[in-house]
C-alpha cells in the first residue's frame, strides 16, 4: 500500500468515477485503475463496485476510506511541517449544533490568526451531520449535547462511528424568546404557559428521531411546532409569531443581539426539567491539533470554565 494509492482512492471516492479522478489528477485512467486493483488485491478487499455510470463504495470500502483519509491527512500534515516554506494553508474545521457561544469561540480563534495563512471552516448543521463530519474527518471536532433522554441512542451512534464524547458543562432547560414576547418578563415559564405559542425546533432531515433533536425536552408533545433549518430564520419566527425554543440558556448577545432573552423553564409534575450535558466529540485514538486545542480553550472561556493546562482530548 502506497501514499499514491491512497491519494487515488480518496480522489475516486470524491469524483465518483475513475475518469473524473484521472482528469483531476492529470494521470491516465488505466494508471488509476491498475493502482486500485493492486491495492484491492493486496488487501483482499473490494473497495469499489464498478458500473456504467462510475463507481460506488462497498460497505467495506467505505470503512477503509475513513482510515485512508485519516492516514493521508497525517501524511499531508507531516509534509507541511517539514517542507521548506510550505505554501499550503493549515486547515481547521468544526461542526456543531446551533450554539451561538460555540460560534463566538470560533470567531475568537479566527481573529487570533493571520487569515491569509489558514483555512477555517465552521458548520452549523443537523445532529447526524455533526457526527458524520467528524467521523469522515471533514471536521476535527463536533459540538453537541447529551441528556438522560438521548444518552443511550446517542452513545451507541457515536460508538458505531468510532467517536468519543468529552463533556464540558451541564445546564438545565431555558426558554429562549423575543424580548417583547408576552411571557418575557416572567421569572420562569411553565410548559402549560407555552401552549398558546409555537415551539421552534431545528429540522433534522428525514430521520427525525427524538434523540437527534437539538432542543432538550424533545420527547414532550407540543401543541404547536414549527421546524426551521437555520438560526436567523429561528430568530425571525420568534419575533413574527411569538415563537420560542428550548435551549441551554448560554447565549452570546454579541452575536445574537439583545432582542432575545433566556428564561428558566419551570418544571411541573407532568413536565419535569432535564439536564443538558454539552461537550465535544472527536475520533477515538486521535490527538487534537494545536488549532483544535486553541478552539477548545476559547470555547471553555465562552462557557466560563477554567482553562485546562493538560493536553485536551488525550
Amino acid at each position: 500500500m502506497t501514499i499514491v494509492q491512497l491519494h487515488y482512492l480518496i480522489t475516486i471516492a470524491s469524483c465518483g468515477s475513475l475518469s473524473g479522478a484521472a482528469e483531476t489528477l492529470y494521470v491516465s485512467q488505466p494508471t488509476i485503475s491498475t493502482a486500485i486493483k493492486e491495492l484491492e488485491s493486496e488487501l483482499s478487499l473490494t473497495i469499489f463496485h464498478r458500473h456504467s455510470k462510475g463507481v460506488t463504495l462497498t460497505p467495506e470500502g467505505a470503512d477503509f476510506l475513513r482510515s485512508a483519509k485519516e492516514l493521508y491527512l497525517q501524511y499531508e500534515d507531516l509534509m507541511l511541517a517539514y517542507k521548506d516554506e510550505g505554501t499550503r494553508k493549515q486547515k481547521f474545521a468544526v461542526s456543531m449544533q446551533h450554539y451561538s457561544f460555540a460560534v463566538k469561540a470560533f470567531v475568537e480563534l479566527a481573529k487570533s490568526f493571520d487569515m491569509s495563512r489558514y483555512e477555517f471552516a465552521i458548520r452549523e448543521t443537523q445532529t447526524r451531520e455533526v457526527i458524520s463530519d467528524v467521523r469522515d474527518l471533514k471536521s476535527e471536532l463536533g459540538i453537541l449535547y447529551l441528556s438522560e433522554a438521548n444518552h443511550k441512542p446517542m452513545k451507541k451512534l457515536l460508538q458505531s462511528a468510532n467517536l468519543r464524547f468529552y463533556p464540558l458543562i451541564q445546564c438545565q432547560a431555558y426558554v429562549y424568546l423575543w424580548r417583547e414576547h408576552p411571557l418575557a418578563q416572567q421569572p420562569a415559564i411553565s410548559f402549560e404557559e407555552l401552549a398558546d405559542y409555537p415551539c421552534l425546533a431545528f429540522e433534522q432531515g428525514d430521520d427525525s428521531a427524538f434523540y437527534l433533536a437539538e432542543e432538550i425536552l424533545s420527547t414532550n408533545e407540543y401543541p404547536q411546532i414549527i421546524r426551521a433549518n437555520d438560526r436567523a430564520t429561528m430568530l425571525n419566527l420568534m419575533i413574527g409569531l411569538n415563537g420560542y425554543t428550548l435551549c441551554s440558556g448560554i447565549i452570546s448577545q454579541e452575536l445574537n443581539g439583545s432582542e432575545y432573552v433566556a428564561i428558566p423553564f419551570a418544571e411541573s409534575p407532568d413536565c419535569p426539567n432535564s439536564t443538558m450535558e454539552i461537550g465535544y466529540i472527536m475520533r477515538e485514538n486521535m490527538q487534537l491539533s494545536q488549532m483544535g486545542k486553541r478552539f477548545l480553550t476559547a470555547l471553555r472561556s465562552e462557557l466560563g470554565l477554567e482553562p485546562v493546562k493538560e493536553t485536551i482530548g488525550e
